[in-house]
């Protein structure tokens, strides 16, 4: 049986950190580091409450930057807070890197977690037809883009595709 090891997330937010062009600070390394070891996306109260001795503006400060160099998202929510998550998704050997492509969310209705749904086919939300498996069939990008033509009319060209999925997550589901 081959033992699996917790990946370091401190080591793999100092390395996300610096292939970037951000200042790898403390502040970014522990905010990133707790999004990457978070299940769900984080609002800023529950980093707050993780990192107890950060103060409110460095974390304000720390997210920003972050989301900024596309290290971590920002999810809005109905209730009006802002959730976070870095994104990651395991790659071979179990290393982890930065996700920057576009995904959707899960969000329960009930307790207001959020979670990313990482494994959303990427040809889906592809621009142009070259990323298409099958050339007689539109991405989803494609078909959105007819509907909101044919909506909106002529001229209108989407850039972002924000899909969010609402319902019980299992521990609600489960009670």
């Amino acid at each position: 049986m081959k033992k699996t090891t917790a990946p370091d997330f401190l080591a793999l937010a100092e390395s996300q950190l610096r292939t970037t062009s951000v200042r790898a600070t403390d502040a970014r390394i522990k905010v990133l580091a707790a999004l990457l070891s978070a299940r769900y996306a984080f609002s800023h109260q529950d980093i707050q409450d993780t990192l107890v001795d950060m103060d409110r503006v460095t974390l304000y400060r720390a997210l920003d930057s972050l989301t900024d160099a596309g290290l971590a998202h920002k999810i809005a929510g109905d209730d009006r807070v802002f959730r976070y998550n870095a994104g990651t998704e395991e790659i071979a050997h179990g290393t982890h890197h930065a996700q920057q492509h576009q995904h959707g969310h899960f969000k329960c209705t009930r307790c207001a977690k959020v979670f990313c749904i990482d494994n959303i086919d990427e040809k889906l939300l592809a621009t142009d037809a070259k990323h298409n498996i099958n050339p007689s069939t539109a991405t989803l990008r494609q078909q959105l883009q007819k509907v909101l033509q044919s909506t909106l009319g002529k001229g209108f060209q989407s850039h972002e595709i924000e899909l969010t999925i609402k319902g019980l997550c299992a521990d609600c589901a489960a009670h």
